[in-house]
């Protein structure tokens, strides 16, 4: 089985909200809100990815310095194994803006459980919410 690593980020604002992005119809598992990020290419950092999926997906610029490793996800699919890393990132230049067809909200931690996400994302919560 195919292991796929993808970055992602709990970008914080200053209230403490945390940035969710809703998968857009036509991707897989579309209409479940995850948190934002990509797949990490050949011969890039996950920092790296994530940097370069935070400008593409959100218009919004951030530095290796401003992304704190938090945990990490492992789960299997049915056709892939994911491992994801989180990272939390106050820092950025810009306003979130979704470029890619996404919708976005910004979710208070005790309102984090009231949006579907993908299974792997969902052991994330606790760790996230306890942190915050």
């Amino acid at each position: 089985m195919k292991t796929v690593l993808v970055s992602a980020v709990a970008l914080i604002d200053v209230d403490g909200r945390v940035l969710l992005a809703q998968r857009p119809e036509g991707k897989s598992m579309a209409g479940l809100w995850e948190f934002p990020g990509g797949k990490v290419e050949p011969g890039e950092t996950p920092e790296a990815a994530l940097i370069r999926e935070l400008h593409e997906e959100l218009g919004i610029d951030t530095w290796q310095s401003c992304l704190a490793p938090l945990t990490f996800a492992s789960h299997t699919y049915e056709s892939f194994h994911l491992l994801m890393p989180l990272y939390a990132c106050r820092k950025w230049d810009g306003t979130p803006e979704p470029r890619e067809g996404q919708t976005l909200a910004w979710a208070k931690k005790n309102e984090l459980r009231s949006y579907p996400m993908p299974p792997a994302d969902i052991p994330i919560i606790p760790i996230l919410r306890d942190w915050l």
